[in-house]
């Protein structure tokens, strides 16, 4: 037996207590796991068992903030349109002209990146409800009215320029279906042709 006493716990040296957050926070926490996983998994198979151990609470508290599966997953979904407008946003100090080049070729990369999970956000795969559509269609509006503030477009033509922006995501899409290396043009003359075709519908639209 040791002649010396065990030395006294130190003030503080407690296990640390897990800091409580608000419930604005853990709804934020949530989906932002939500969203990292689906990302690279098909939000039908996006476990809530996983989501919950991730956060470290229980399943049923989880559906504490979100009622149902379906409100969840929308919540991501939302979550991953607002990252798409971030992601794609052109620089403001560039010409107008610039500003639609960079955003359109920023819109070509997200998806050729995350095709699959484009396609998903596009269909509204694994989620049988209309507020899906509602996502996208805030992606198109958003990046719709980008074009329109950088080239002085007039009110009157933005379903011309929502018309070429769902042109610009289907050339995309089927052009990041091509492996690498067969792809018939780079990225630049990808970029290139698609705003040519919004200038042309443009004057068309006009006359």
């Amino acid at each position: 037996m040791s002649d010396h006493p065990a030395p006294a716990r130190q003030a503080g040296a407690a296990s640390p207590v897990r800091r409580r957050l608000s419930a604005e926070d853990r709804r934020r926490q949530l989906v932002g796991i939500g969203l990292s996983q689906i990302v690279e998994t098909p939000i039908q198979d996006l476990s809530m068992d996983d989501v919950a151990a991730e956060a470290g609470i229980s399943r049923g508290l989880l559906f504490h903030y979100f009622p149902t599966k379906t409100d969840f997953y929308l919540a991501c979904i939302a979550a991953a349109g607002r990252r798409i407008l971030r992601n794609t946003a052109p620089d403001p100090e560039l010409p107008g002209e610039q500003q639609v080049e960079m955003a359109t070729r920023l819109m070509v990369e997200q998806i050729e990146r995350r095709r699959d999970f484009y396609l998903a956000l596009v269909h509204g795969h694994g989620v049988a409800d209309p507020r899906v559509s509602e996502v996208m269609d805030s992606v198109r509006e958003g990046s719709t009215e980008r074009v329109m503030a950088a080239l002085g477009v007039p009110e009157s033509r933005r379903p011309v320029v929502r018309a070429w922006w769902a042109y610009t995501e289907d050339r995309a899409l089927t052009w990041s279906a091509v492996p690498t290396g067969e792809r018939p043009v780079p990225v630049s003359e990808l970029v290139a042709e698609c705003v040519a075709a919004l200038h042309a519908l443009l004057r068309i639209s006009r006359s």
